[in-house]
């Protein structure tokens, strides 16, 4: 009995399991990927605030170690850099870390803070409005806004030690007794320098000058000052060295070849070549009585 029992079981179709009408198997599916999607963009802005201050952390340690934008305010630089108060001015990338591990060379465009030693060649006038103040200074701090009265940038005309004159009989400006071919950067129709000087650089110190001598208040607007219109090498920020905006004049900032000439050369700097090529040469010949033959 039990055996015939069992048989008619297996011979019956099993219960079809109930049928979820369409609509409601469609809203179940729709109402799971709301809910997932919500999910997502609460989870997004919950995250959003750290991911902020995490960029902003990074941001404040390249700005303060590495490397920092700058907006130019005036046109002193120019043609190299062009700027004017009110207007739409280039902004450049300034290497801080370069000058840890060498010295400051001549034709470098660097940015230093001229406090004490240079007067503000433009008066920067800071909104009244607290929230047109804020943004002002955050544009300041990533280098898209003016950053300071008191930050310069110019280029290295004399280094420490240097005897740096103008003008010589051909009008020309000289350094260690070498003329400089100032063609390249000097603004069309500006004379290398309409005071004349002959310094000594002291140590510790630059000589600076913008390259549109005509509307630069660089060392030469100091000479009667301490330290002779020269700045002291400790106040350079880092070294200008690409502009980054406006896009059509995205660019590098190299030292000019006039810079290059052999009696410009620094003692120092003639001979690493050397000492580079000792120290590969007698590693490599201690190396080759060593191996076996």
């Amino acid at each position: 009995m039990d055996d015939e029992w069992l048989a008619q079981r297996r011979e019956q179709p099993s219960a079809a399991p109930a049928a979820v009408p369409e609509g409601k198997a469609a809203a179940a599916t729709a109402g799971g990927s709301t809910r997932g999607a919500d999910r997502k963009r609460g989870s997004f802005f919950r995250e959003l605030p750290v991911l902020v201050l995490i960029a902003l952390g990074l941001a404040l340690l390249i700005k303060t170690f590495l490397v920092q934008a700058f907006f130019i305010p005036t046109g002193s630089m120019e043609p190299t850099l062009h700027g004017c108060e009110g207007c739409t001015g280039d902004r450049v990338l300034v290497n801080k870390l370069v000058y840890d591990f060498r010295d400051i060379t001549r034709g470098e465009i660097v940015v230093f803070n001229g406090l004490d030693s240079f007067s503000s060649e433009v008066v920067i006038q800071e909104p009244t409005n607290p929230v047109a103040l804020a943004l002002y200074r955050v544009s300041s701090w990533i280098g898209f806004a003016p950053a300071g009265e008191k930050d310069f940038i110019k280029r290295v005309i004399g280094v420490p030690g240097d005897r740096v004159r103008c003008c010589d009989a051909k009008g020309r400006l000289s350094v260690n007794g070498v003329a400089l071919d100032e063609r390249d950067y000097l603004y069309e129709g500006n004379a290398p320098s309409d005071v004349e000087f002959d310094v000594k650089v002291p140590e510790g110190r630059l000589w600076v000058m913008g390259d549109h001598r005509a509307a630069s208040a660089d060392s030469r607007a100091h000479l009667g000052d301490p330290g002779g219109g020269t700045v002291p090498a400790d106040k350079v920020i880092g070294r200008a060295f690409v502009v980054i905006w406006p896009p059509d004049r995205i660019g590098g900032l190299p030292v000019p070849e006039t810079f290059e000439q052999p009696g410009l050369l620094d003692a120092a700097a003639a001979t690493v070549p050397l000492l580079l090529g000792a120290g590969l040469t007698v590693p490599l010949a201690v190396w080759r009585r060593r191996r076996p033959r």
